[in-house]
């Protein structure tokens, strides 16, 4: 009889992990949205820092990738200098955070697609952990408040921001 109950656990119990194991973690919802942004600090590629508080009271787009996430980061790479063309002067600002890669391969990527937005590298992974990200691309859309209202998994474009970066905007007027 105990072996049959034994059987039984131990069909459930690979019956429950084999869902879970099918299910992508990228496409589960955020439990970050909703809340405040973790606070970060980017040494920036063109020098500097950028410090999370400095983007209290705007709109804020930000994107980890990395060079070596082919095709979906280079797909994404002109839908972002787009939205910072078309709404930095909104005071929409568009962050670019460089995850597990190299600086050269980060400079080179911000060259080839002439990212004229704030990039810096995510060198020890801290921002990319405190944010939650599984993988590359992920954006996420934070409020003038500094909650994180959206998160995408994949290439973003240009018509999927844009909607929303609206809605946000209008709040502010």
């Amino acid at each position: 009889m105990w072996l049959w109950a034994a059987l039984a656990v131990a069909v459930a119990v690979l019956a429950v992990l084999g869902a879970g194991l099918r299910r992508d973690p990228r496409r589960l919802p955020s439990p970050l949205v909703g809340r405040p942004t973790p606070a970060f600090s980017l040494p920036l590629l063109n020098g500097g820092v950028l410090r999370s508080e400095a983007l209290r009271g705007r709109v804020v787009v930000v994107n980890f990738w990395a060079s070596w996430c082919y095709p979906a980061c280079y797909d994404e790479a002109p839908h972002l200098q787009r939205l910072w063309d078309r709404y930095g002067e909104r005071g929409v600002v568009v962050v670019g955070i460089n995850i597990q890669d190299t600086e050269a391969g980060a400079r080179a990527f911000v060259r080839r697609f002439g990212q004229t937005f704030p990039v810096g590298r995510d060198r020890t992974g801290s921002i990319a952990i405190d944010f939650g990200v599984v993988g590359v691309p992920e954006t996420y859309l934070i409020d003038r408040q500094g909650r994180i209202v959206f998160k995408h998994a994949g290439a973003v474009t240009e018509d999927l921001l844009a909607a929303r970066i609206e809605a946000l905007l209008a709040q502010g007027r």
